[in-house]
C-alpha cells in the first residue's frame, strides 16, 4: 500500500446528508462543505424503512396457549440414551 493512499484515507473528510430524489435518477445536493475543484467520492445508499418491534420478534404474540411446556416430548421408555 502506498503511503500517499494511506494518508488520504486517514485525512478523509466525510459528510453525511439525507435527502430524497426529486426526479427519477437525479439527485441534487446543496451547501456541501467542499470547494470548487475538490475531488470527492460519492456513495449512495438506499435508506431502508425503520425496523419495528415485530421485525425483531416476529413470533411474539403468536402462541395461543401452553398445555404443559415442561412435559417431555416423548416418554422416558422411548429415550434411546437410557437403553
Amino acid at each position: 500500500m502506498k503511503l500517499g493512499y494511506l494518508q488520504s484515507i486517514l485525512s478523509m473528510n466525510a459528510h453525511r446528508i439525507e435527502t430524497a430524489l426529486t426526479e427519477n435518477g437525479k439527485l441534487s445536493l446543496q451547501n456541501l462543505p467542499f470547494k470548487k475543484g475538490d475531488e470527492v467520492e460519492v456513495i449512495i445508499l438506499e435508506r431502508s424503512s425503520p425496523k419495528t418491534n415485530s421485525d425483531f420478534h416476529p413470533l411474539k404474540g403468536t402462541v395461543l396457549r401452553y398445555d404443559d411446556p415442561f412435559e417431555p416430548a416423548t416418554s422416558v421408555e422411548d429415550w434411546e440414551v437410557l437403553q
